[in-house]
């Protein structure tokens, strides 16, 4: 689906990604919906000196079900009509082992990663396939399909992400509406510099991290594609071939290559 003058929602739109996709979107000639929850709300606001009318901005917690149902019909009042949405928010665990962790911390990450795609997708779903053309895009993680050091909740949620994905693209087959799942490899976003992770290889520049800009743009390009599933990054092209090839060695690999807070190198 080309997003030229389509309607699309984005999820996260505060930072990062989100607020890439929300940029390249408008340039694209979409117009957008920009879902944020507490920060980055001034940057979307310069997005809106600029853009005027074709940007509006909703102030949503993705994990509470009352904030997304509501959605829908804010946007549509904005707006007229969705053609898409990309559920890109999402958040890291605390780096600890499953034992370490409480439960308020497991279940905050679920309700975000999980719960938060799926009432989005579940409230948005009516209104796409009423239109001509729709598409949804889910932001999974390399993550989604390797585990990642002491990010076992984190990682669990994305496959879970992974797996409505494209129980969804089955279920709507036959339908208007695309589907397409990513797999972002590291990129260079606060979510990243927070965790204080460290890439083996980074202070000799041997291993480049995604930059927002670059994995919005695949993003879009995916959506526009109507692919199935997109791998952003050479990280991430990377380790979905060694982990079907042998999940094992990824996984030693990963270890290796990712230093995590606490961990010695």
């Amino acid at each position: 689906m080309k997003v030229f003058n389509k309607v699309i929602v984005v999820t996260g739109a505060g930072g990062g990604i989100g607020r890439e996709l929300v940029r390249q979107l408008l340039e694209k000639g979409a117009k957008v919906a920009a879902i944020i929850h507490k920060n980055g709300l001034e940057e979307i606001k310069s997005l809106a000196t600029v853009y005027g009318d074709k940007i509006s901005i909703h102030t949503a917690n993705v994990a509470n079900r009352d904030d997304v149902e509501k959605l829908p019909e804010e946007i549509i009042a904005s707006h007229g009509c969705i053609d898409g949405i990309i559920n890109n928010a999402g958040i890291l665990q605390q780096f600890k082992t499953l034992n370490d962790l409480d439960y308020d911390q497991i279940q905050k990450v679920m309700d975000v990663n999980f719960y938060g795609t799926l009432y989005m997708c579940k409230s948005f779903l009516p209104y796409l396939l009423i239109r001509p053309e729709a598409h949804i895009t889910n932001v999974s993680s390399m993550g989604g399909f390797l585990p990642v050091p002491l990010q076992s909740i984190y990682s669990a949620s994305k496959a879970a992400v992974k797996m409505l994905t494209e129980g969804l693209h089955l279920e709507l087959r036959d339908t208007n509406v695309g589907v397409t799942i990513v797999f972002p490899g590291a990129v260079d976003t606060n979510l990243v510099q927070n965790a204080k992770i460290e890439f083996e290889g980074t202070y000799n520049h041997s291993y480049k991290m995604l930059s927002p800009n670059e994995a919005a743009a695949i993003i879009i390009k995916g959506m526009e594609n109507n692919k199935y599933r997109v791998l952003a990054g050479n990280d991430a092209k990377i380790m979905d071939f060694l982990y079907r090839l042998h999940p094992k060695k990824a996984t030693d690999l990963i270890l290796k290559k990712i230093k995590t807070p606490g961990k010695k190198g």
